[in-house]
């Protein structure tokens, strides 16, 4: 249960990428003893959510650069695969369900409800992967998804992101409608590297001596 709470709140952005994991301070918000959490920092070790950091403990993983570039790479890919997907072979339902969860991403732009947002955004992605009907490409993307979900979540606080993360999914949606699968491809591929590079600049600026 520990394990499952501390994952959900990693890949929901309530915990951010670098937060410790302080097990004394875990134990007392879970009424638990260290040990329980412990086991659930070991069980969570090995999906990539939290790492050990010598004299730190465990912290919100943040993977080295290289890493992270590549993890944003296949992403990007995959989810381009199935916007293409979704352009080509959507059933008019699904299309229905993709401009519904778009109009209700709308007003929470307007509301400035960045929590909300989070959660429509997987939300979004999701239909996508189900609109492209392949439940192995639906499966992988969704593993991949979990290991960025702390930074994709992360980057919506960056100035002005949400709205214009809003504006990008538009342009997906618009060439999904049109049946334009280079064009929903393209949309993604764009998408999926504004995210990095707005949380790679976040976080270069939280390295900063002078950050706040």
């Amino acid at each position: 249960m520990i394990a499952a709470q501390l994952a959900d709140d990693i890949v929901a952005g309530r915990l951010k990428p670098g937060a410790a994991l302080d097990e004394a301070s875990l134990a007392a918000q879970f009424s638990v003893s260290r040990t329980p959490v412990r086991e659930a920092l070991r069980q969570l070790a090995p999906t990539g959510l939290v790492q050990a950091v010598p004299r730190r403990g465990c912290v919100v993983a943040i993977p080295d650069a290289g890493q992270l570039a590549e993890m944003f790479v296949v992403m990007a890919e995959l989810e381009a695969m199935a916007a293409a997907r979704c352009a080509a072979g959507m059933t008019p339902a699904e299309r229905r369900g993709l401009e519904r969860q778009i109009a209700t991403m709308a007003g929470m732009v307007r509301a400035g409800d960045v929590a909300g947002y989070r959660a429509a955004n997987v939300a979004f992605h999701h239909l996508l992967y189900a609109g492209a009907h392949n439940r192995y490409l639906a499966e992988i993307a969704s593993a991949t998804r979990r290991r960025l979900a702390p930074f994709r979540a992360a980057q919506l606080e960056a100035p002005d992101r949400m709205r214009k993360s809003h504006e990008e999914h538009v342009a997906i949606v618009t060439a999904i409608q049109r049946g334009d699968a280079a064009g929903a491809a393209a949309a993604l591929r764009a998408h999926i590297g504004v995210t990095e590079r707005t949380w790679v600049a976040m976080a270069g600026a939280r390295r900063r001596p002078d950050a706040a």
